[in-house]
Parts: C-alpha cells; sequence; structure tokens
C-alpha cells in the first residue's frame, strides 16, 4: 500500500495548473497513503479516506482525520489516488463525483504501470476532463464535478463481485474467486480441531466460513483482517452462509497490533506482498504473532507458495511442525505449541 503514485497526484499543484485548497475549503482525500506528506500551501480541512489498517493508524498517527469508508457530501475538492484494481479505482472516482459539490474539482492519478493511460482514457470517455498530465511515471488528470452525474455513476459503479457464491471486496485478495491456496488448506484441515478459532489475514472469509462448515467442534471464529472493505465482505459471507457459529470480527493489523484473545486454533494464508514484489518477512511476523495467540497446545494451520521459507520460522516458535501436503504450487503446514 505504499506503492502509491502521491507525487504524480501533487504534480499540477506544485506546477500552478491547479490552485491548492484554501482555508475552510473541505478536501476529501481517497486512497491517502499512510506516508502522507502535503505541500505546506495546503491549507484546506482534509478528510482522509483509507481502508488499509496500516496506513489509516499511521494517518492517524500524523493527526489527520481519516475513515475507512468515504463519509460527507459537499467537498469543495476531491483526490483521489488509484491503483492496480480496477473495481476499487472506479469505486473511488464514483465516490469522489457523488461526495463533492457541482463545480467542485476531483484530481485523479494513478501509476503508469497500474493502467494510469487507461484510466484516464476511460474518464474521458464518460466526463469533460480539464486536463491532463504525466510526471513521475504516473499519469494525473483532473476536471469539474458536473451538475449531472448519474450516467457516470452508472458507468462506474458495477454491481458488487460474487464469486463462488461469496461477496468479494474490491481491492482485495482473491476477489475473484476462492484462492487455490486456501481451498488447498481447508482440504487438509482434521475433523477433530474443536474450540476457539481465529483466522489470520481472513479476507473475505472463505477459510471461515469452510471450518465451521467442515469442523463440528468448532465453538466459535475470530476472523483477523487489515483490509476494511474485505472484513466487510466477510462479515456479509459469515452472516450468510455460517449464521450460527459465533464469530467476531476485528479490523487490525496482525503485524503492527497485539492479539488480546487467545485460540485454540489458528488458521491463515498469510500475505506475502505489499507491493508487488515478494516479502516472506509478513509470513514470518504472522508467523511469530500467531505463537503469541495460541494456547498452550494450541494449533496453527497455514498454507504458502512451495517457495516461501516458513519452516525456518515454525520451527523457531513451535514444539512441532511438519508438512501436511504438496502439490505444484503450494504447501500445507502445522505447527503445535
Amino acid at each position: 500500500m505504499n506503492d502509491t503514485p502521491l507525487a504524480t497526484l501533487l504534480f499540477p499543484f506544485e506546477r500552478g495548473l491547479i490552485d491548492p485548497p484554501g482555508e475552510g475549503e473541505h478536501v476529501l482525500f481517497l486512497g491517502a497513503p499512510g506516508a502522507l506528506h502535503l505541500p505546506a500551501d495546503f491549507a484546506g480541512d482534509i478528510a482522509a479516506v483509507q481502508g488499509y489498517r496500516p496506513d489509516y493508524l499511521a494517518l492517524q498517527r500524523v493527526g489527520l482525520s481519516v475513515t475507512p469508508e468515504a463519509e460527507g457530501e459537499g467537498y469543495d475538492l476531491a483526490l483521489v489516488l488509484l491503483g492496480r484494481h480496477r473495481r476499487e479505482n472506479e469505486q473511488r472516482l464514483a465516490d469522489a463525483l457523488k461526495r463533492t459539490r457541482p463545480g467542485a474539482r476531483i484530481a485523479a492519478a494513478c501509476a503508469k504501470k497500474d493502467g494510469g493511460g487507461s484510466v484516464r482514457r476511460r474518464m474521458a470517455e464518460l466526463l469533460d476532463l480539464e486536463d491532463h498530465a504525466s510526471k513521475h511515471h504516473g499519469v494525473v488528470f483532473w476536471l469539474r464535478r458536473p451538475d449531472a452525474i448519474e450516467a457516470a455513476l452508472a458507468a462506474l459503479q458495477a454491481p458488487e463481485s460474487v464469486a463462488d457464491g461469496y461477496i468479494t471486496a474490491a481491492g482485495g485478495f482473491s476477489d475473484d474467486g476462492i484462492d487455490p491456496g486456501s481451498a488447498l488448506l481447508v482440504e487438509c484441515l482434521p475433523d477433530n480441531l474443536s474450540g476457539a478459532i481465529a483466522d489470520f489475514a481472513a479476507g473475505w472469509g472463505y477459510l471461515s466460513v469452510a471450518a465451521s462448515e467442515r469442523v463440528p467442534g468448532v465453538k466459535s471464529i475470530d476472523l483477523y483482517e487489515a483490509h476494511h472493505a474485505s472484513l466487510e465482505a466477510a462479515r456479509r459471507n459469515m452472516a450468510a452462509k455460517a449464521s450460527q457459529m459465533p464469530a467476531r470480527f476485528f479490523w487490525q493489523d496482525l503485524l503492527g497490533e497485539p492479539v488480546h484473545e487467545r485460540y485454540d486454533v489458528i488458521l491463515m494464508n498469510p500475505p506475502f506482498h505489499r507491493s508487488r514484489a515478494a516479502e516472506p518477512d509478513m509470513g514470518h511476523a504472522m508467523i511469530a504473532a500467531a505463537a503469541k495467540a495460541l494456547m498452550p497446545r494450541g494449533r496453527l494451520f497455514l498454507v504458502a507458495n512451495r517457495q516461501l521459507p516458513y519452516e525456518e520460522s515454525l520451527e523457531k516458535h513451535f514444539a512441532a511442525q511438519g508438512e501436511l501436503r504438496r502439490d505444484t504450487v503450494f504447501k500445507v503446514l502445522w505447527a503445535r505449541k
């Protein structure tokens, strides 16, 4: 989440192509990054929107007003950072249109590697753009919010995604269907699991729903997820498919916020990407967090790509560990305190 085209977005302000917000103006910043540094002449009142928990907490720490979902309306300016997920991008652009006043300026930026040129051309088909520029390996475009936005909203607001019978989250992990690694992990779960279970990096809740259906001894499931929209999708999926299972939902950064509950079993398909590069340190840190959150003799079950070296962390933090299954892509590992 730290690979954002912020410099591209700020370029037209720095070059005087767009006037910065003045005192008393209300600014909506969709996708505001945690490492946000605005120019000194930005005098407006910033309402930041960030659903990724680490960035949300970073924005809070510097005193910005931040929410995981956009709120309010009548903004004088909307700033929009876009990424590589088309559905999430279009949701942000639709929010910018809905929540600004007529005549307000909207400025949006997307990295070229994420299709910034395509996003700009698509928006030009829907609305009259004032101008655009290419800088810092990205594309920025800006427009005035028109009075009539219904046609543009209809084009941007796609139906919510339903994959394999589950609600998924725009911009979240595996938003096009059940992840094959998670499906393999479910196949490998022992039938004798019991007690309180936690699903770390729960995404939109597939592992939790499947565990509630497959393992009769489960008493409750707590879902932990850093991506707010994914957690909300998980809440809906549990309500629709596992409504009899007591469940709690924690919007939490497992790499930076401690887990206060203790569990008999933890299930995990740990993330290993912050941007495009593989970063196995995330999985190592989540394994350490799981070890702390398990009760004595508690068990961890995780799935990972075959090449990721998680066995060394399991050996470090657990009394026993091993492998349940391996295919051409994934491996399913277990460990016990």
